[in-house]
């Protein structure tokens, strides 16, 4: 195996069922994890939920259940989201499991011992929504003239007793920590962090007493961990801590957090300074991406747009669901859906341009080769322009891809595509079939390895149709990764196997827009 690569989304707080962001941020880390097993690096990625706090508690009291239940019923359906999306995680870490009590209590004591943690009163400002300490300048004022954190979350006067963390030593640290290099993605999140961290850090409070669903501090059993730590802590228990095995080593720090921009704090301020304190090493990277948009409006449950990620995955496929949000969006910026967004460009790039490029080149092979492959042919400047612009589009991909830049690799990749049905249009292999059989059977064969090297490429975003896609072509599943695309062995290998081009199926239909959406 290559060089191992950790990454990680944030846990979901179970409280509610899986919306649209956490279908957003789970695609985007089984893409990058996908991404990387193709580079051939070792992967590990792990996802989960976070099942402590104060907003479990009062939701189960809502609802009649019991905070364990309300968790074992509403961590099950993060668990069937992943499983719609294709999400292959290799770790779904709950943070009620007995292992991650022990880690949690680990790096407490780790931090308690290294002169971080006193006993005192908490007064101040809380979101429970949030699950956020606020200070009196960062608030803002409601319709009401009420009190709002900064996300406009409700925010209540808190008293008592708590233990606090030496968050203020950890000011330079940190700062150096952000100036060091790429802690923070993107640049406009580590901006936003730094300003906060040089307007000076107060100690935190790290413990509550006013209710107990979480893990208890060790020595005090009457207090609870503050959740923040006992949810980011999640990181290192899926790794087996606190035993620091060789296992441990091999994949700590984690090469990426990714997570939402509303809680680069916590990730970026508060983590980074528990982890110095305990003596461990700092992640290498976060990157917080922006909010999905439904029709540019921020999704509620007030304006009734809150979206089911399994219902559009229903209605416009899964696939075509994971292309879209990282074709459609920046990564890192904010971004808009519509059911007519999907469609248009599922439409435009996947059905007329990819699809249609796949299905009319195995079609032509199959109607007028008879489904059969020559594995010697000769080659002109077209057909090397061809390969070569090809190439272009996926080295543009890959290296977009390494550096989260979804959309921008998918135009390259798009590039590529059009560069191929624009060389359809120009060969006519339909035509030559009459005067040239022998140009044709070349051009088809040129077509057939492009569309191998093009699905490939693009298999981390669609990996289920374009499996169905390379089924049909003959590529092996072994031979499924980036390092094929450089074997210039394989071709004529297909060729001695025997195989023939079947009668294709196609693997991206047109979609219709839903009558609700085209009213």
């Amino acid at each position: 195996m290559g060089d191992p690569f950790y990454i990680t989304t944030a846990i979901s707080y179970p409280n509610g069922k899986p919306h649209i962001g956490h279908a957003y941020e789970a695609i985007a880390a089984d893409v990058i994890a996908r991404a990387r097993k193709a580079e051939g690096y070792d992967v590990r990625f792990q996802t989960g939920t976070d099942e402590h706090g104060l907003k479990m508690m009062q939701k189960a009291r809502e609802t009649g259940s019991t905070p364990a239940a309300l968790a074992e019923e509403m961590s099950s359906y993060f668990i069937a989201m992943c499983e719609k999306l294709n999400v292959a995680y290799d770790v779904f870490l709950r943070t009620t499991e007995e292992r991650h009590y022990s880690a949690s209590q680990n790096l407490w004591r780790r931090m308690e011992a290294n002169g971080d943690l006193y006993l005192d009163r908490y007064e101040g400002w809380y979101s429970v929504r949030d699950e956020a300490y606020y200070d009196e300048s960062e608030l803002i004022a409601g319709e009401g003239a009420e009190k709002l954190s900064p996300q406009g979350t409700p925010v209540e006067w808190t008293v008592e007793e708590s233990w606090f963390f030496r968050l203020s030593k950890y000011q330079e640290p940190l700062l150096a920590l952000y100036r060091s290099g790429d802690f923070i993605r993107p640049e406009s999140r580590c901006n936003e962090v730094m300003r906060f961290v040089e307007g000076g850090l107060r100690d935190l409070s790290v413990s509550r007493t006013s209710f107990d669903w979480g893990v208890k501090v060790p020595g005090s059993n009457d207090h609870v961990m503050y959740v923040w730590v006992d949810a980011l802590t999640n990181y290192l228990t899926g790794l087996g801590f606190p035993d620091e095995t060789a296992e441990f080593a091999k994949w700590w720090p984690a090469d990426l957090h990714l997570i939402g921009k509303d809680i680069i704090r916590f990730h970026t301020v508060y983590w980074p300074a528990f982890l110095m304190s305990a003596g461990l090493p700092v992640p290498k990277q976060v990157f917080g991406h922006g909010f999905l948009l439904n029709r540019g409006q921020k999704e509620s449950k007030s304006l009734g747009n809150v979206t089911d990620p399994i219902e559009l995955a229903d209605r416009f496929g899964v696939d075509v669901l994971r292309y879209f949000l990282l074709r459609e969006v920046a990564f890192g910026q904010d971004g808009s859906y519509s059911p007519e967004a999907i469609v248009t460009r599922a439409n435009a790039e996947l059905a007329n341009s990819f699809g249609n490029l796949a299905q009319r080149t195995l079609s032509m092979i199959f109607k007028n080769l008879d489904g059969k492959l020559e594995a010697d042919f000769t080659i002109t400047e077209a057909d090397e322009a061809l390969a070569d612009a090809v190439t272009l589009g996926i080295d543009g991909l890959r290296r977009a891809f390494l550096d989260l830049d979804f959309s921008a690799g998918l135009e390259a990749w798009m590039r590529g595509v059009f560069a191929c049905n624009q060389y359809v249009d120009e060969m006519a292999p339909w035509a030559l079939r009459k005067i040239d059989p022998e140009r044709m059977a070349t051009v088809l064969t040129v077509l057939f390895r492009c569309v191998r090297s093009l699905a490939i490429a693009v298999r981390p975003v669609v990996p289920d149709a374009i499996d169905r896609l390379l089924d049909q072509m003959g590529v092996g599943t072994d031979a499924r990764n980036y390092a094929a695309l450089a074997d210039d062995a394989w071709f004529a290998e297909l060729v001695a196997s025997g195989y023939h081009v079947g009668k294709p199926e196609g693997v991206f239909p047109r979609l219709e827009l839903p009558e609700e959406a085209a009213v």
